[in-house]
């Protein structure tokens, strides 16, 4: 049977080294947990390749050089296709979908640019996987018409309802809990393969619509904080939604993605950065 998401081809030894797993976790709901909250809370969310002038690619050699053996990160097609690898070579069965972030915006208006899992097992249960979106959830969610979760204090919820014909028969959006409920995106169930992807990728990593061809754009999620970088502003944020907002120089960007992100850059793409970091726009799809 062909590998469709490659996972023949993972360095999955590698990988779990990455996330400091020492052990190869079992295809159980316990074993999904395991491995998405190492995913989350070990690989950053980050544009860099696009504000360095590479493109951003999406083979697994690619992907896993990048995201594990260079100890980078990236955006959702980078690490789902990554996540998906790992699945497939761990035995999971799942279905890979695209959501549209919207974020208090109408569904109708945004592109379906987010790339998601579902995981399915024998007892008919389904856990939605979001590793890409830079903000948790630290765990997968289960899939059921409503569903809300508190993991170590970031909640989170899902709800599903009936749609019209552009989405399908039902969607489900998910929610994310600051100081208020936030909508993050909406999505169906339409099963998507790596050439759904890699259309997604090209408008995110090259359209002038794109937010990510605008400016710097990082994220790091962990149990205790959420820290994200926008062009100059780095903002650290609790779960109890408690915000600290700083205004950095471009020349400190370097530095911060090390200290705080976990992204060494070399020589020239540290200069890049700088020379590029303040770059701003409110262009947004």
């Amino acid at each position: 049977m062909m590998s469709l998401w490659h996972g023949d081809g993972l360095d999955l030894s590698a990988y779990l080294g990455r996330l400091g797993l020492a052990r190869r976790p079992a295809a159980t709901v316990e074993g999904l947990r395991l491995l998405h909250r190492a995913h989350v809370t070990t690989i950053p969310f980050e544009n860099l390749e696009i504000i360095v002038g590479r493109p951003v690619r999406l083979d697994l050699d690619s992907v896993q050089a990048k995201l594990v053996a260079e100890r980078r990160g990236g955006y959702c097609f980078e690490h789902v296709t990554l996540f998906a690898a790992a699945l497939e070579a761990l035995g999971f069965r799942f279905t890979a979908l695209t959501g549209r972030v919207t974020l208090g915006r109408e569904a109708h208006t945004r592109p379906p640019t987010h790339a998601l899992l579902v995981v399915e097992f024998a007892d008919g249960s389904r856990h939605l996987c979001d590793v890409g979106f830079g903000r948790g959830p630290l765990e997968p969610l289960l899939l059921v018409d409503y569903a809300e979760s508190d993991q170590d204090g970031w909640r989170f919820r899902l709800t599903s309802r009936p749609m019209d014909d552009v989405f399908g028969t039902r969607s489900w959006t998910a929610w994310q809990r600051g100081t208020d409920w936030t909508d993050r995106h909406v999505f169906t169930l339409n099963p998507q393969f790596p050439i759904d992807y890699a259309v997604g990728n090209h408008f995110v990593s090259t359209s002038p619509h794109s937010p990510f061809t605008a400016r710097t754009y990082v994220q790091r999620f962990s149990e205790r904080e959420h820290h994200t970088l926008d062009a100059l502003t780095w903002t650290a944020e609790t779960p109890d939604g408690t915000e600290t907002v700083r205004e950095v120089a471009a020349a400190e960007v370097p530095d911060l993605l090390a200290d705080v992100f976990g992204i060494v850059l070399g020589s020239d793409d540290r200069r890049t950065v700088v020379e590029r970091g303040a770059l701003t726009s409110s262009r947004a799809v």
